[in-house]
């Protein structure tokens, strides 16, 4: 029997071969011993995510982001550049490493409903001996729209092959306010969703402030998802999804990915402090939030996975359960256990996300 295919609707895959130097063609354990004596970053040595090991687990179909945010005077957690036109380059930058494993036959670019049902007829009817052997599907993303420097650059970028846009990351943005701020999308915010529905983007509306996330839904026309979101009711923050923005998510189609972030799938997480094995963390957690989410819709079929796996952070932060992105197979059995049939399984793993890309990329 072949081991169940997974879509991960959130991964930085650029974002870690660039700026933390990690060679994704290479095995987990190759990448770890080279930079295990590394004390740059708190994740050195830690790292959950190559190419290799998502297709030991069928990892085959992925959500691959761009990420380069403007740092604004205000304190934010995560680090960015002092301009867009900084930004933007590294976004280029970014694009050209995708576009070398596309040549090298590492990964394939997911553009359109041909491009999807080509790829998912190949590694569906495959033993797992075979899919070890071929490229990764990604649909790109780009994670807060800072490096836009005009409304021109995104036209160019969907060119490109960019399908999904996140308006916003972390702290103020220059089109819209992002995680642990507050307030609406400023103008340009809104000329963006204006551009983005012509372009028939996917809106992500993952890090949106909360005036932000009810502005977007109220004035976006095209297909919505939120990338990796957990449930405010389990884990209270701005950074999650309370049970009204969830249900106003599926009542617009919408999917939504659960993180594997421990801060965000446990309360009382203390950065720096807390570890998986202190709060005895396991992958259960993550099924409570899917089991929340469907509780709320009634049914499974709007829910997904958006891993963030290596997402500037690593088995450190994870759960304990959970040493590579390949232990994302102990779900179908934890979601067995709750009661879920084999077709729900099915759905959260990959069928929902395929079902709302067969629309959205048409």
């Amino acid at each position: 029997m072949n081991t169940p295919f997974i879509f991960d609707a959130h991964l930085d895959l650029s974002l870690n071969a660039l700026e933390w130097n990690r060679d994704l063609t290479k095995p987990l354990a190759e990448i770890r011993e080279r930079e295990k004596h590394l004390q740059d970053k708190p994740d050195r040595g830690h790292g959950t995510v190559c190419l290799p090991e998502m297709r030991r687990t069928r990892v085959g179909l992925c959500v691959a982001t761009q990420i380069a945010r403007v740092e604004h005077d205000q304190y934010s957690p995560v680090a960015g550049w002092r301009s867009p036109a900084q930004a933007y380059a590294m976004t280029q930058g970014q694009l050209a490493w995708y576009r070398a494993m596309e040549e090298s036959s590492e990964m394939v670019s997911i553009r359109n409903t041909q491009d999807l049902d080509i790829h998912l007829q190949k590694w569906m009817q495959v033993d797992d001996a075979t899919a070890a052997k071929l490229p990764i599907g990604y649909i790109m993303s780009l994670e807060g729209a800072d490096s836009l420097i005009t409304l021109d650059h995104l036209e160019r970028s969907w060119n490109e092959g960019l399908r999904a846009v996140g308006p916003a990351h972390y702290g103020p943005g220059v089109y819209a306010q992002g995680t642990s701020t507050e307030g609406p999308f400023p103008a340009r915010g809104l000329d963006l969703l204006r551009e983005m529905d012509r372009l028939n983007m996917i809106l992500d509306a993952t890090h949106l402030s909360d005036a932000c996330f009810w502005q977007a839904l109220d004035l976006y026309q095209g297909p919505i998802w939120a990338s990796h979101h957990n449930s405010r009711s389990l884990v209270p923050h701005q950074r999650q999804l309370s049970d009204e923005m969830f249900q106003a998510l599926s009542a617009r189609g919408a999917v939504i990915g659960v993180t594997f972030d421990a801060w965000m799938m446990t309360p009382g997480w203390e950065r720096g402090k807390s570890t998986p094995q202190s709060i005895q963390l396991r992958l259960e957690k993550i099924v409570e939030h899917l089991d929340h989410y469907c509780q709320i819709a009634g049914n499974v079929d709007h829910v997904g996975l958006g891993t963030d796996l290596d997402g500037a952070f690593g088995t450190e932060q994870t759960p304990m359960d959970l040493n590579s992105i390949a232990d994302l197979q102990k779900l179908p059995d934890l979601l067995k256990s709750r009661g879920y049939s084999e077709s729900d399984i099915n759905g959260i793993l990959h069928g929902n996300f395929v079902r709302f890309l067969r629309g959205a990329l048409k």
